[in-house]
C-alpha cells in the first residue's frame, strides 16, 4: 500500500523541465508574433488530444467520437454568445457543462461491446450530431453555420484581434489549467483504477472496482475537455460551422496520439505540435499533396518506431 502511495506522490511531482516547457509555449506568441494564430490552433487541438488520451490511454476506450463533443461545445458557445452573453468565460463554462452532459449520456454506449463496436458507436454519435446541425438550420444556420460572432474581451480587457495574440494566450491558459486538472485525475487513486480497468477489465471487476461508474466518470470528464476545445475554437475564430463535427477532426486527433504516444498526457500535446507544424509546413510547399507527406511520416513513424525516432525527447520528457 505504501509503495502505491509513494508511486502516486512521485507521479504528481512537477519535473524540472515542465515549467520551462510551458514558459516556452507562452513565449511563442511574443517571439513569433506572425505565428500566433497557429499557436492558438495547436493549443486547441492539443486540448482535444489530451481529452482523447484520457479515455484511450488511461481507460482503454477506443473512440472516434471526440468530434461530437468538440462540435457540441463549439455550437453551444456560439449560440450562448449570440443569444445570451458574449462573455467568453461564461461561454466556455456553459460549453463544458453541455458537452459533459452529452458525454454522460453517450458514455453508456461504450460500456459494452468490443473495440470495433465502440469505434462505430462513437463515430455514429458524431454523425448524428452533424446531421442534426445540418437540418436544424433555423438554430444552427445549416451549411452556413453561425458566423459573425462578436466575443467580449478576455477578462474585460484583452480583445480578440486579427493577429491572434489574445486568442493564443487565452487558449494556452485554458489548455494549461485543464491539462493539470487531467494530470491530477490520472495521478490520483481514481486514475490508478482506470489503468487497472484498461489493463484487465474482468480482473478490475473481480477486485471490487466499480468499472462502469469509473468509465462513465472519465468519459464525462473527457467530453467536457473536448467541449472546452470546441468553445475555444468558436470564440477565437468567431464562427461555428458543420466542419466542427466532421470525421477528420476525430481522425486527426487520433493521429496526434499515434505521433505523441498514448497513456502520457504530454504525448497529446507533443503530437499536436508535430502534426500541426508538419501540416502547416508541408501545405505551404505542396498544397495539393500535403496529406501524402503526412501519411509518409506516419508510415515511417510506425515502421521505425516512435521510441527510436523520438528517443531523446521521449527520455527527457518522461523523466526516465
Amino acid at each position: 500500500m505504501s509503495g502505491g502511495r509513494t508511486s502516486l506522490l512521485q507521479a504528481r511531482r512537477i519535473r524540472p523541465w515542465e515549467p520551462l516547457a510551458w514558459l516556452l509555449a507562452f513565449a511563442a506568441p511574443l517571439v513569433f508574433p506572425s505565428h500566433a494564430l497557429i499557436v492558438n490552433e495547436i493549443a486547441i487541438v492539443a486540448l482535444l488530444a489530451v481529452s482523447l488520451d484520457l479515455v484511450l490511454g488511461y481507460a482503454g476506450i477506443v473512440s472516434l467520437g471526440q468530434a461530437a463533443f468538440f462540435g457540441f461545445g463549439a455550437y453551444t458557445a456560439a449560440l450562448f454568445a449570440r443569444y445570451v452573453t458574449a462573455d467568453p468565460h461564461a461561454g466556455l463554462l456553459v460549453a463544458m457543462a453541455a458537452a459533459a452532459l452529452l458525454g454522460l449520456a453517450a458514455s453508456f454506449t461504450v460500456l459494452r461491446g468490443s473495440d470495433l463496436t465502440r469505434l462505430m458507436v462513437t463515430l455514429g454519435v458524431a454523425l448524428i450530431l452533424l446531421e442534426l446541425a445540418n437540418k436544424l438550420d433555423w438554430l444552427t444556420g445549416g451549411t452556413d453555420g453561425i458566423q459573425g460572432l462578436a466575443i467580449a474581451p478576455v477578462l474585460g480587457r484583452f480583445e480578440f484581434d486579427l493577429t491572434g495574440r489574445t486568442a493564443s494566450y487565452y487558449s494556452l491558459t485554458v489548455l494549461a489549467i485543464l491539462f493539470f486538472v487531467a494530470r491530477r485525475v490520472v495521478d490520483s487513486p481514481f486514475g490508478a483504477t482506470l489503468k487497472a480497468i484498461r489493463d484487465n477489465r474482468l480482473r478490475a471487476m473481480a477486485v471490487g472496482i466499480p468499472v462502469h461508474a469509473r468509465l462513465v466518470a472519465i468519459y464525462t470528464v473527457a467530453a467536457a475537455m473536448a467541449g472546452a476545445a470546441g468553445a475555444l475554437f468558436t470564440q477565437t475564430s468567431g464562427f461555428a460551422s458543420l466542419d466542427v463535427f466532421e470525421f477528420h477532426r476525430s481522425a486527426d486527433v487520433m493521429l496526434m496520439l499515434v505521433i505523441g504516444g498514448v497513456g502520457w498526457l504530454y504525448g497529446g500535446i507533443a503530437g499536436a505540435i508535430v502534426f500541426k507544424l508538419l501540416q502547416d509546413f508541408v501545405s505551404q510547399i505542396t498544397p495539393q499533396y500535403w496529406t501524402f507527406w503526412i501519411g509518409l511520416f506516419l508510415v515511417v513513424l510506425v515502421v521505425v518506431g516512435r521510441d527510436r525516432l523520438l528517443r531523446p525527447w521521449t527520455w527527457w520528457g518522461r523523466g526516465r
